[in-house]
């Protein structure tokens, strides 16, 4: 199948762009962030889905949107046209960070994701995501119970759950009240 296609940007619409290689035009959809960054010439990864009524080029900018555009068309429930409106909601390293924080409200900005999937994403996917890679954040030693309390404080606090875990993963400190101490700093300032 087609893995990358080389060309011309020819036209750009809401969900796709035709790129001429040459001077054969291709459909391919992709993500707004995709979309935006196409102009001019451009190299795009390609996932090919073939269905007994369609023919479907999916473009990706870098591997790693592909990498989670394959994750989460293999969650039930998420095609390909939601798990594109996801990626254009949010980028990779937020996916990642909702899902490994359990919040399925940032997931349910994306266009046609109800609380239903958005649960199931999260849910299946929570062990599969890679976590992003968080600036300053320590390697991952603490105890993980700790961390979800840390986390659950803050958000009893009124912070979003993946702003919480977030500050969480960057704090340092062995216990819950540590952890959430730092993580307040980090959050005021």
């Amino acid at each position: 199948m087609i893995a990358k296609l080389t060309g011309v940007v020819g036209a750009a619409f809401a969900d796709h762009l035709i790129l001429d290689v040459h001077g054969v035009g291709y459909r391919v959809f992709a993500s707004r962030r995709t979309l935006a960054k196409a102009q001019g010439a451009v190299s795009l990864l390609i996932d090919t889905l073939v269905r007994e009524d369609a023919f479907h080029l999916y473009g990706f900018a870098d591997a790693v949107e592909q990498g989670w555009f394959r994750r989460l068309t293999a969650v039930q429930g998420v095609g390909a046209r939601g798990a594109l409106a996801l990626l254009s909601a949010l980028p990779p390293d937020d996916l990642a960070l909702a899902i490994a924080a359990g919040d399925d409200g940032a997931l349910r900005r994306a266009e046609g994701v109800g609380p239903k999937i958005a649960r199931r994403i999260v849910t299946e996917l929570r062990d599969k995501a890679p976590m992003p890679a968080l600036a300053g954040a320590e390697p991952a030693r603490r105890d993980s119970g700790i961390q979800a309390e840390a986390v659950s404080a803050l958000v009893n606090l009124g912070y979003g759950r993946a702003e919480a875990f977030a500050a969480v993963a960057k704090a340092q400190g062995d216990d819950a009240g540590t952890l959430i101490r730092a993580a307040l700093k980090a959050l005021a300032g």
